[in-house]
């Protein structure tokens, strides 16, 4: 099924859905109530029990080049200050997947590093022009992208606004795989589909327990582990499931 707005189309598959930046015209420049869409789309995904992966992509040319510059050429950054899509993003409740096509710019980056898995088209490329354009991060790029690929080089593009093509940044961790561009909806997909062959729920939970011991001290992060991962799910006693044993190729 496929629902579309004026920015945002989304279309659910069986256990996952596809959210594309619908913008094409502006290389998925983002203006507030394209954000607005967005959010509401991911609020009604994360209430939706049959979606536990979004993928997330950009129609035409691009995934998305950031905020759209006439809009802050004559109003300036206030009209987007109520939104945060990569927040957005991070809490949403599964995994979402990025499927980068084209150029990821400023705004489009950050929402790319808020995402849990990043597949890239062999033609896509990342590129932060913050500090050209006289702003700093607002959406997490400063702390998200240095703890992908290392304080030096996280530096190094944000500070020269340097273009990185897909496979370098792949080479660098912050791209999970980089395939042809015209594979990389179909990856991604079948990508959603192995995280859905989990049992259900898990993949949630999953991500939390990632993050939340992501951000924490080696011990700390250990005993997060052991209490939520292990004793809590003993004591609720969820049901196992090994349909998947032999399977596994």
């Amino acid at each position: 099924m496929v629902s579309t707005g004026n920015f945002v189309q989304v279309e659910r598959r069986d256990g996952f859905a596809i959210v594309t930046l619908n913008r094409p015209d502006r290389l998925n420049a983002l203006v507030p109530e394209m954000l607005a869409e967005f959010d509401e789309a991911m609020h009604n995904l994360d209430e939706d029990p049959d979606t536990e992966t979004v993928i997330l992509s950009g129609a035409g040319k691009a995934f998305c080049v950031g905020l759209d510059v006439a809009v802050l050429q004559e109003q300036g950054p206030e009209p987007f200050l109520p939104f945060n899509p990569a927040r957005t993003i991070s809490e949403w409740k599964g995994p979402v997947i990025a499927a980068i096509n084209g150029l990821a710019v400023t705004g489009g980056f950050e929402i790319t590093v808020a995402c849990d898995i990043v597949i890239a088209a062999a033609d896509a490329a990342f590129v932060d022009t913050h500090s050209r354009v006289g702003l700093l991060p607002g959406w997490g790029l400063s702390v998200r992208l240095h703890r992908a690929i290392g304080i030096y080089r996280a530096k190094e593009l944000e500070l020269t606004g340097r273009r990185l093509p897909a496979q370098e940044a792949a080479d660098w961790g912050l791209v999970n795989r980089v395939v042809p561009a015209d594979e990389l909806i179909d990856t991604a997909c079948t990508m959603a589909r192995a995280i859905a062959g989990g049992t259900p729920g898990i993949s949630a939970e999953t991500k939390a327990l990632i993050d939340k011991v992501s951000r924490v001290p080696l011990a700390e992060g250990l005993a997060l582990e052991a209490e939520i991962g292990f004793e809590r799910q003993a004591r609720g006693g969820r049901s196992l499931s090994f349909a998947h044993v032999g399977k596994s190729k």
